[in-house]
């Protein structure tokens, strides 16, 4: 069984209200919750032979749905802080960000272009440990565009519950937002980490 994970620490965080954290940490508690039922619900018709059955397939797509966004929230949370630094120049992180996207400016530019398109999804930096660089991606309702075999370092949630309550359509306000309140450390770490798998 997966337990939601404790981000009450969060509230209070600049550019965000606690009204809009709390609700979006009540959808991250509804995708554990999905992913348990779930998981339960596919091992019980596993073990009763109803795996040739249509809801057995239904279940199995829906699984990875409500996984990613339990997921990809948890990643979201764990990545921002109130007490933000700047990326330290001297980290592998940084060093691969200039690499492949000439500097941080240029990833950046990337980076919030990617979470303003018109759409709802999630803008993820994200390492792919084969080829060793760094992609900014679009991800549609969770599951649909990740590149496989990748790390993510670094998603930003625009699904409108992410941003709706505080900002409105000001989607460009909250990006900002976001992007102020980043713990580089914990996404730098998470690239050692990859670069270790």
């Amino acid at each position: 069984m997966y337990q939601a994970k404790n981000f009450d620490h969060l509230l209070g965080l600049p550019g965000f209200s606690d009204n809009a954290l709390n609700t979006h940490l009540a959808l991250y508690q509804g995708y554990v919750n999905n992913v348990n039922k779930l998981a339960d619900s596919l091992t019980g018709m596993l073990r009763e032979g109803k795996t040739a059955m249509p809801e057995y397939a239904e279940l199995k797509r829906r699984f990875g749905w409500e996984f990613n966004g339990m997921r990809l929230h948890e990643y979201y949370f764990e990545a921002i802080t109130k007490t933000p630094s700047p990326l330290s120049p001297d980290s592998q992180l940084s060093q691969q960000i200039v690499t492949d996207f000439g500097s941080f400016e240029n990833w950046q530019q990337d980076f919030v272009a990617t979470a303003t398109m018109r759409g709802i999804g999630w803008a993820i930096l994200c390492f792919d440990q084969v080829a060793g660089r760094l992609f900014n991606i679009w991800v549609n309702e969770h599951d649909l565009g990740h590149l496989s075999g990748t790390t993510p370092l670094l998603n930003l949630d625009v699904f409108e519950h992410a941003f709706m309550l505080d900002y409105g359509t000001k989607r460009a306000d909250y990006i900002a937002a976001f992007m102020s309140v980043i713990d580089w450390g914990v996404v730098a770490h998470r690239l050692d980490r990859g670069k270790a798998a």
